[in-house]
């Protein structure tokens, strides 16, 4: 290898470098950053929406209430790819399905859970939760791991 080869080498090299470092990162959490292992939740409603992006896919759904209003709600569920590793697709929740929701509350009051279970009408449960995170594991409480 010459000078000349050596030297755009290295500013490549650089160039790339100072590229990936500039890339916004999404970083992961733990369940006990955001969520309460202490207030679990069941939500009944309709999905409007799933999102299957990284690092969380996200069902959404609208839940009546007993005056009639709607609450929207955001579940975040696992990564895209755990969920088709467990037998989600892209057409397992199709908008307007109604579904119930077992999880776990937002920390900050928001209408956001995190996801353990999804009840579908059929009766079918599936599990859409986050593994490894710090999740209660069949109701204990995450603090005490």
């Amino acid at each position: 290898m010459n000078i000349k080869q050596a030297a755009f080498l290295v500013a490549f090299t650089v160039t790339v470098l100072m590229t990936v470092g500039t890339l916004s990162v999404n970083a992961h959490h733990a369940f006990t950053a955001e969520f309460d292992g202490t207030k679990p939740v069941q939500l009944s409603g309709v999905v409007t929406r799933m999102d299957w992006v990284n690092p969380h896919s996200w069902i959404y759904i609208d839940v009546p209430q007993a005056d009639g209003s709607v609450v929207k709600w955001e579940i975040e569920a696992g990564a895209p790819n755990a969920m088709f590793r467990r037998g989600w697709n892209k057409n397992s929740i199709p908008v307007g399905t109604e579904i119930v929701v077992e999880g776990y509350r937002a920390k900050n009051g928001k209408n956001i859970a995190n996801g353990r279970n999804v009840t579908f009408p059929d009766g079918r449960k599936m599990f859409v939760g986050s593994s490894g995170t710090g999740a209660p594991v069949d109701g204990a409480d995450p603090t005490e791991r």
